[in-house]
């Protein structure tokens, strides 16, 4: 394994650490101390040692950092599987079928994707409400569209294929060839789109988080919408959750490029 590999990798799997098992050892995230306010980093109180110091309300930071990590990553990890089922089956069905069918579903591809991304995600969940359901549905059914061209483009390539025509000819049902023979073949171009677009669905959901939409009381947007209020007073506030975030983003950008090689070498040699 690539030190560019295994860096990142051993990044994501310390901060998955510190937002599962974090909240155990840590004092809890909602809790304040309005006479320990604004505590710079390694300050102790009676509630135990503040590592990156406290907030406006006196909570411990980390603390919250490794709570709003947990929102973070259960919607990057369910937000991913609503967009590659949506996307899949959508991409099956055009590339499957084509003709009109798949003129028609490809412009409706195409229409939303020149709609900002945001804003669909905004309006999904002005309509579904400010909840982690409404949130999950929202940013997985913004990153299902580029899932969809690639797997119709796979399906198109396959439907051809030797093994495809024996199956007809065997008088498989349409429905199974495509999801027994078909949709496995497809599994390595899926892979790589899911890993890509999970780093882009923390980002968005950080997003709204620092726009007030989010969904939770805590999450690394909100603590950074929070910390960048009393940046000039407590600067750690801000820069504690943004370079969290940052190293986050990065660690997943860099596994899933490596992960897009691996699974098509002929791409890093292009490079």
């Amino acid at each position: 394994m690539k030190p560019r590999t295994w860096l990142p990798a051993g990044l994501l799997c310390a901060m998955v650490v510190l937002c599962l098992v974090g909240p155990v050892f840590l004092p809890a995230f909602g809790e304040q101390d309005l006479a320990n306010q604004f505590l710079p980093p390694l300050s102790r109180t009676g509630s135990g040692l503040h590592w990156l110091g406290t907030d406006a309300l006196g909570r411990d930071l980390l603390s919250r950092m490794a709570q709003g990590g947990r929102l973070s990553l259960a919607v990057a990890l369910v937000a991913s599987l609503v967009a590659v089922v949506v996307g899949t089956l959508y991409g099956a069905v055009s590339g499957w079928f084509g003709g009109r069918l798949d003129a028609f579903l490809m412009r409706v591809v195409e229409i939303l994707q020149s709609l900002p991304y945001m804003f669909l995600v905004i309006v999904l969940m002005a309509l579904l409400g400010r909840n982690l359901i409404a949130l999950f549905a929202a940013l997985g059914l913004v990153q299902w569209l580029s899932i969809a061209r690639v797997v119709r483009a796979q399906v198109l390539s396959l439907r051809s294929r030797d093994f495809v025509t024996a199956s007809r000819s065997l008088g498989q049902e349409p429905w199974r060839i495509v999801l027994v023979h078909v949709l496995p073949s497809c599994l390595g171009v899926i892979s790589v789109q899911a890993t890509l677009a999970i780093p882009q669905i923390i980002l968005q959901e950080a997003f709204l988080s620092f726009l007030g939409l989010n969904a939770s009381e805590v999450s690394w947007g909100l603590l950074v919408a929070e910390g960048a209020q009393s940046m000039d007073l407590a600067p750690w506030l801000v820069a504690a959750p943004g370079v969290l975030l940052a190293l986050t983003l990065g660690s997943l950008q860099f596994l899933g490029e490596a992960w897009r090689i691996r699974m098509d070498p002929r791409s890093g040699r292009d490079q």
